[in-house]
């Protein structure tokens, strides 16, 4: 019994402390009163207008571009000469080089997860004499073997990068 009356009793106080919070304090002097000012109302402002392909023609005036207009006039194509046959050759033939040991790398996963999986050995070789026992668990021998892949691709990447920046066209590499 005296649980509820004591719960009953701070309901109440809650009460009267939020009406007080609500109701205004009339024992301060109210402000004086402003004359309304005549503000302009919102869409009275002239809205924007959007030039569309459809409707440029009609628009007066200049037309405002993004960027310096000096700069413009100063910027080259990138790909003044071709590129060096003797380069994409290199470049080429780097590419081709990591991309076989891509192939390789994809190989050696196919095979760890086949033999995760307790399936049999897929390899052409049968039993490999010149490989020994490797105590890493395979989860871990996965994992190193996508990193080296990453690592392949992302030389990939930067060696076409590098091409592209030279001004060779994409297509000269394939």
């Amino acid at each position: 019994m005296p649980r509820s009356l004591s719960c009953t009793v701070i309901f109440v106080l809650l009460a009267a402390c939020s009406a007080a919070a609500q109701s205004p304090d009339t024992s301060s002097p109210a402000p004086a009163a402003q004359p309304p000012t005549a503000a302009p109302p919102a869409d009275a402002k002239k809205p924007k207008k959007v030039w569309t392909n459809e409707n440029l023609s009609g628009a007066s005036g200049t037309v405002s571009v993004v960027g310096d207009p000096k700069n413009a006039s100063k910027a080259k194509p990138s790909s003044d000469k071709p590129a060096d046959a003797q380069y994409i050759a290199s470049i080429r033939k780097q590419i081709d080089k990591y991309q076989e040991q891509i192939a390789d790398v994809d190989r050696q996963l196919l095979d760890l997860k086949n033999f995760s999986q307790g399936e049999p050995n897929t390899s052409a070789g049968g039993i490999k004499l010149n490989k020994g026992y490797n105590r890493e668990p395979i989860e871990v021998q996965i994992r190193v073997l996508q990193d080296q892949r990453k690592d392949f691709q992302s030389k990939i990447d930067a060696l076409l990068d590098e091409a592209r920046k030279k001004g060779v066209e994409p297509g000269q590499l394939r």
